[in-house]
């Protein structure tokens, strides 16, 4: 079965870089695209990036362009987010996300908390 585990997140102060991954398995990697959402505290979940099923394309929420950078690494079946120049408002839950035909699959999601 399709399975999304998600794993470095962490309390930092503004200013401050992390980088998430998210390990796939039970499904064909690197014919996929990915995605990095997030959710924070009372609001809907939003699109932070996505890349596609080779790395050669990416796109961004307007809110993180220029201080987040998705990646992945098919042999390692995994998919990271580099954040850098963490704000407050970076604070939530961040998921990853798999597209398979038509289906949605998600992982666990792993806390960012930004705060002095």
């Amino acid at each position: 079965q399709v399975q999304l585990v998600e794993s470095g997140g962490g309390l930092l102060q503004p200013g401050g870089s992390l980088r998430l991954s998210c390990e796939g398995s039970g499904f064909t990697f690197n014919m996929y695209a990915m995605s990095w959402y997030r959710q924070a505290p009372g609001k809907e979940r939003d699109l932070v990036a996505s890349i596609n099923y080779n790395g050669e394309n990416t796109r961004y929420a307007d809110s993180v362009k220029g201080r987040f950078t998705i990646a992945r690494d098919n042999t390692k079946n995994t998919v990271y987010l580099q954040m850098n120049r963490l704000k407050p408002e970076d604070t939530a839950v961040y998921y990853c996300q798999v597209i398979i035909l038509l289906q949605e699959y998600w992982g666990q999601g792993t806390q960012v908390t930004v705060s002095s």
